[in-house]
Parts: C-alpha cells; sequence; structure tokens
C-alpha cells in the first residue's frame, strides 16, 4: 500500500501546533536548554497520541513508520519549535534492547522509555580510555544471580537526572579487549552509585563523573552474550550517526541564528557593519541545504537496503560543522554586547547570553558518535580501501 506522504506531512503540522505546549515550543524557537522537565513533558504527548516512538516497530510500541515517515517527523517538529526526542532512551538504549534484549527485557525496559517515565544516561567514556573506547576498565564480576560493578565512567550527561544508566563494562580479561566488554543496564539509586557533576564553562550542568564501588546489579540486566557487549556498542554507534535529527535540527538553528543576527544588525545600524554575518549566514544555509540532499539520499539507500558506505560520517561532519559555525556568526553577532554579562554572571536568564552558552555547548557535543577527526578516519580509510 502506498503511503500519503503530503497527507502525512499536514496530519503532522496540525498536531505540531496544537499538541505542544506554547511554553514548550517557546524554549526551542529560543535556543534555550531543554531540560528534563520539557523532553519528558512532549514525550508523554507524543506517547498518548501513539507516536512516542518514530523509529520502532509496531510490535514493541513503536509507530512502525519507514525512513522517509521519520525523516518527515523530524523536519515537521523542527519546524514548528518541537523538541526533539530524547535521545538515549529512544534512539540509543531501546533499540539495542529490541534488537539484542530478550522477552523479558524487552517487557521489563521498553515502556519506561516509551512514556517517559524512565530517564537514561549513557556510561561509555572513561578517565583512562580516551578515544579507545575498547580499552575501558569498569569491571564486573559474577557473584551468584548479581554482577558486581566497580570503577568509573566520565562525561556522563544527564547521570544526575537519570535513574538508569547504560554502561559498557569489562567481564573478562583473558579475551581480546573487545571481546571482554559486555552491556549492562544499572539502576541510579543502587548503592554504590556516586554521581559528582562537572562543571563546565557553558554554565549547563550536564555533564558527569559517576563512581561504581562494589554495585550489586541483577544478572538478568546484562544484554545479549557476556563477552559481546562490543556488537550492541557497534550497533547503537552506527545508529547515532545517521539520525534525521541532525539534519532537521540544523535547519531549526538557522533559522534561529538568521533571526538573531538580523535583530542585532537592527539595533546596530550606523554602528557596526554585518554584511560579512551575512555572507557567513548565506555559506551555511547552502550547506545546510547540501546536507538535506545527503540525508535523502542515505534515506533513499535505507528504504532500498543499500549499503551506507560512509555517508553517516560525511553526514555528521556536515551537521558537526554548521552548527560550530552557525553558534560562532550568534556569538559574533550578540558577543560584544552580551559577553561580559554571561562572565558575571553565569547562569542569569540573560536572552543574548543564551547564545554564548550555545557556542560553547555545541562545540562540546559534536563528539557525540563520535568526534570529526574520528569521522575523518572512517572515510579516509574507506577511500583508500583500508
Amino acid at each position: 500500500m502506498s503511503i500519503d506522504y503530503a497527507g502525512f506531512r499536514r496530519e503532522l503540522e496540525t498536531f505540531a501546533r496544537s499538541a505542544c505546549l506554547p511554553e514548550i515550543r517557546a524554549v526551542v524557537a529560543a535556543g534555550q536548554k531543554i531540560t528534563k522537565r520539557e523532553y519528558q513533558t512532549w514525550q508523554q504527548i507524543l506517547h498518548a497520541r501513539g507516536w512516542g516512538a518514530p523509529s520502532w516497530p509496531l510490535d514493541v510500541g513503536g509507530t512502525g513508520w519507514d525512513i522517509r515517515q521519520r525523516l518527515i517527523f523530524e523536519e515537521v517538529m523542527a519546524e514548528n519549535d518541537c523538541p526533539p526526542l530524547y535521545h538515549h532512551g529512544l534512539g540509543h538504549i531501546g533499540p539495542v534492547i529490541i534488537r539484542f534484549g530478550t522477552p523479558e527485557q524487552k517487557a521489563r525496559f521498553l515502556p519506561g522509555i516509551l512514556d517517559g517515565s524512565d530517564w537514561w544516561c549513557q556510561g561509555y567514556s572513561e578517565p583512562g580510555s580516551g578515544s579507545d573506547l575498547a580499552s575501558l576498565s569498569t569491571s564486573a564480576r559474577r557473584d551468584g544471580d548479581e554482577w558486581v560493578v566497580n570503577g568509573q565512567k566520565i562525561w556522563t550527561s544527564h547521570a544526575h537526572e537519570a535513574n538508569m544508566i547504560y554502561m559498557l563494562v569489562r567481564t573478562s580479561k583473558e579475551a581480546k579487549k573487545q571481546e571482554g566488554i559486555s552491556l549492562l543496564l544499572v539502576p541510579m539509586d543502587s548503592k554504590g552509585v556516586t554521581v559528582r557533576p562537572i562543571h563546565t564553562i557553558d554554565g549547563w550542568h550536564h555533564l558527569n563523573e559517576v563512581f561504581f564501588d562494589e554495585v550489586r546489579v541483577r544478572a538478568d540486566n546484562l544484554i545479549g552474550e557476556v563477552g559481546k557487549g562490543w556488537t550492541c556498542a557497534k550497533f547503537l554507534l552506527e545508529r547515532e550517526r545517521l539520525p534525521p535529527a541532525n539534519v532537521a535540527r540544523l535547519e531549526l538553528m538557522r533559522r534561529q541564528v538568521t533571526q538573531l543576527v538580523a535583530q542585532a544588525a537592527g539595533h546596530a545600524v550606523g554602528r557596526r557593519d554585518f554584511g560579512g554575518l551575512h555572507h557567513k549566514l548565506l555559506l551555511c544555509e547552502a550547506d545546510v541545504k547540501g546536507a538535506r540532499v545527503m540525508m535523502a539520499q542515505a534515506t533513499d539507500d535505507l528504504i532500498h537496503q543499500r549499503p551506507l558506505g560512509v555517508q553517516p560520517s560525511v553526514i555528521k561532519m556536515t551537521c558537526a560543522d554548521v552548527a560550530q559555525r552557525l553558534t560562532t556568526i550568534a556569538l559574533d553577532a550578540v558577543g560584544p554586547d552580551a559577553a561580559h554579562r554571561f562572565l558575571a554572571q553565569a547562569g542569569d536568564d540573560v536572552p543574548d547570553a543564551t547564545w554564548i552558552q550555545n557556542y560553547m555547548f555545541t562545540r562540546a557535543r559534536t563528539i557525540a558518535g563520535g568526534t570529526s577527526e574520528v569521522q575523518r578516519n572512517v572515510v579516509a580509510n574507506e577511500l583508500l580501501g583500508a
């Protein structure tokens, strides 16, 4: 049966305008940090409509939409200033549980992701492992019907407000380092879990250190086979590098920055020339359109089951580069007037200062799914046949 994509888009537009609360849309439209409150409220609204998991199959509570419908969904939601879906549950661990979890694990963990009642964080990075994730040392040893976890994770986004963490742990030191890793789901209120904030220059608290001291976790919280967590990790990272939301949100950011520059230029008539920033915005607009073309091609390849090759890495690099350039333009537009206020009173509700925070936050968050250096290596190796 053919899908009426134009009608589907109209249905989404009507829903977005009527269902997303004005106070939530205002936060998104202003480029402010989206908090757990906005994420969860929007997730509950989507879940009530049956749209809580656009990328999941029907049999586990998803929409069963094809990749083109999911792309349209992301575009329409971004165009109407609706929040993105919270990625750790819906985009990361949810699909991993669907792919590698047991029926019992799916029944236990998926409903809380769908209705927004569970809030997940990711325990991958460690202080000593750097970009070599397979060198992680946080351990889990089997003790009867439990795993006992010891170690530390770092740069853990949202750990201070999460109630669950999905984490890679070393369950064996005898095999190759990739083969001795397992994926474990750990309740954050477990005895022995300690969360310490990492205060960053952007003024927003989103990063943390998480310590595990003899933390006991039920044995059936391990996803997939023991020692095969690297397979789950690769599955997750491949999905993380090609989310339709990256491109859709890039266009939203471009519109926000264009409006910001126009306002700043209006306030500085006769005092400052904004021609250079307008030129940079035009270049960004061209690159956003290019990213949308690449995403459309990748979407078509997915639909027809053609190999994606290096497309995810190229799209990831393009989106990261344009996002950084856009926030740099925003900083250049508001910086002279707002920088001293932000530095003097970090975290205050100063509209212009929001973009200084966005500048710092965006440059940091583009590491998600692998740094640009990692992506360039992937592309280079592919081109060289390595």
